[in-house]
């Protein structure tokens, strides 16, 4: 199965509701281990799992090295595993976030196809056990092991992460090395690195990593937690979607769920700065900022520096007849006069990003449209003291104006999709991207109607949900990468197939406003969301009243978590720093 097409042709997926029939009837049969709880303690599967029963006794670091795992033991066709080094790692650090002595793992998943590569992974097994485990996501394309000593997405600086809770620890690099990053695509030629990096990675990893973890504790972890955003937000969906048996929570932040989709509006969004005279530089992207401040930051009832009523915020503000200072925000006539002003041309690529890619064409999936961006209201670059600003402007329009070949100073989103057409699409890394048409697509609809069969857009969860599993969602309101109107989609889809009574039970979905794409200049938002996990899915409290710090934007002040689509209204009086002060309100 070398050929490109052929493989993703058959591994396609089948309507969502033809997955969910699927999934229930058939995820009995999957010969990965499952969770649950029995009189005898916790056991994989009714028959504790593939490896039977429980191993009688430990395997310690150094005896591990070298273990090799038989393909059976992995639920997707590999041709094996093996642990290439085992080391044992001393205890570091003090106080809350100091780390407890544990063994790191390293090893190798190997492909069925042998020019495919192999999925490299990392277990941290602490000496100190919680009996639970946790998988990392990744980001961007992936190609590297995310640190299996980190934390979860937005978690406190001040507090303990996964290892140092007593988690074992394991992350892959999905089934690729990447040369340059993560904006690095050239992988996605091979047929195998692909489907592992869509999400076959998830499971062969999960499962090579609970053989270790097995054989090293002599027993079975009795609580499985996956955490991941952006990629790894489209990671941890996944899982959910794919391998419910698997997981018991699940952590999804800014989550790029319908991967293929989004690298279209990406190449869309970026193909409309390059025209001559449409890319804003630093002032006039701070010029934006201000006018979309001056319009809309007192929406929410209060002056404070963000803007939490997005939904007013995007019906009110409008670049073309907008003020600044009392002066017209579109230059006169519409032609450029500098950085007083903004230019037609500069207000028809905004208003690309804004605005969604319609598609001509049927996909897999059945997406018909990716959303555009809250653009209104973001920081785009705007040249702050902020020490996050260098990294925002990446994420957002860049340094320089795209143009092909993609400089490593533009906008991201360009340099992703830009990858994603070269070698995922077309398998053609000569090829210019900002000369293809994503809404039509001409002789490559078809191919990109079978990759959408790859993402991760099913909103049936209700293996997930009956089997006891919890999910929590969150995503800032001026992400510039993934828009979190596609968020807001899944979810009102999750709402639609499985009724608001049974998603309430199990799902929570949040938007921060001020983030941007994990991190925002506006607001940076820090939040425990491990321990709302942990508390929900172990004790059955589900989150309530959650509150979350800002970092960055004004360091310390706070926020209540809003269920989308309420959001945080200014309580008319107290301390606009504290989210005590506000309530969250709907329309």
């Amino acid at each position: 199965m070398n050929s490109r097409s052929g493989l993703w042709r058959t591994r396609g997926r089948a309507p969502s509701w033809l997955g969910a029939f699927c999934v229930l009837v058939l995820c009995a049969m999957s010969s990965g281990g499952t969770y649950s709880e029995t009189t005898d303690g916790p056991c994989r599967d009714a028959e504790c799992g593939p490896h039977g029963p429980p191993p009688p006794s430990k395997t310690s670091c150094p005896q591990l090295n070298g273990l090799t795992i038989p393909a059976r033991e992995i639920g997707l066709p590999t041709t094996g595993a093996i642990v290439t080094s085992t080391t044992q790692v001393a205890a570091s650090g003090t106080g809350a976030t100091a780390t407890g002595s544990y063994c790191l793992v390293a090893g190798a998943i190997r492909p069925v196809d042998p020019s495919a590569p192999d999925i490299l992974f990392n277990v941290a097994l602490p000496d100190q056990w919680n009996g639970k485990i946790l998988m990392l996501g990744g980001g961007g394309f992936d190609g590297s092991i995310p640190a299996v000593t980190g934390n979860v997405p937005s978690a406190p600086a001040n507090l303990p992460g996964p290892l140092s809770r007593g988690y074992a620890v394991f992350a892959s690099d999905s089934g690729h090395e990447a040369t340059n990053g993560s904006v690095n695509g050239a992988f996605s030629v091979n047929a195998e690195a692909y489907d592992n990096f869509m999400g076959e990675a998830l499971k062969k990893t999960h499962d090579a990593a609970l053989v270790i973890i097995d054989k090293h504790y002599g027993m079975h972890p009795y609580k499985a937690y996956f955490a991941g955003g952006s990629t790894g937000g489209r990671e941890a969906l996944t899982v959910a979607q794919r391998w419910p048996q698997d997981w018991n929570g699940v952590i999804a932040f800014y989550p790029a769920y319908d991967f293929t989709t989004l690298s279209l509006q990406q190449l869309r969004a970026t193909e409309g700065f390059t025209a001559p005279g449409a890319y804003l530089d630093t002032a006039q992207r701070a010029l934006l900022l201000k006018a979309v401040m001056q319009v809309c930051d007192g929406l929410d009832g209060v002056e404070d520096g963000l803007i939490s009523n997005v939904q007013a915020c995007n019906s009110t503000f409008n670049p073309a007849t907008a003020h600044v200072d009392g002066k017209p925000l579109r230059c006169a006539g519409g032609a450029a006069r500098g950085d007083t002003c903004l230019s037609d041309r500069q207000i028809a690529a905004l208003n690309t990003m804004n605005t969604p890619l319609v598609f001509g064409y049927p996909l897999e999936n059945g997406e018909t449209q990716y959303p555009g961006y809250n653009v209104y209201g973001a920081d785009l670059g705007v040249g702050s003291s902020s020490p996050l600003e260098a990294t925002i402007t990446e994420l957002a329009l860049g340094t320089t104006q795209p143009s092909y070949p993609l400089q490593s100073t533009a906008m991201f989103d360009g340099q992703i999709s830009d990858q994603f057409v070269r070698y995922t699409v077309m398998g053609n890394p000569n090829f210019d991207s900002l000369t293809f048409n994503p809404a039509l697509a001409g002789q490559w609809s078809g191919r990109i109607s079978m990759l959408s069969g790859l993402d991760a857009t099913d909103p049936n969860l209700t293996p997930f949900m009956r089997r006891g599993g919890k999910l929590l969602m969150a995503h800032g309101t001026v992400d510039q990468t993934v828009s979190t109107r596609a968020t807001e989609i899944y979810y009102q889809r999750l709402l639609f197939t499985m009724g608001f009574s049974a998603v309430e039970s199990f799902v929570r979905f949040y938007e921060i406003p001020g983030m941007q794409h994990g991190i925002g200049t506006e607001f940076n938002a820090s939040w425990d969301s491990l321990a709302a996990l942990e508390n929900w899915v172990e004790h059955g409290t589900p989150p309530v009243h959650q509150v979350d710090t800002d970092t960055a934007g004004v360091p310390g002040r706070t926020r209540p978590l809003c269920q989308y689509p309420a959001w945080p209204s200014y309580n008319g009086a107290g301390d606009v720093n504290s989210a005590t002060s506000f309530t969250c309100v709907q329309g």
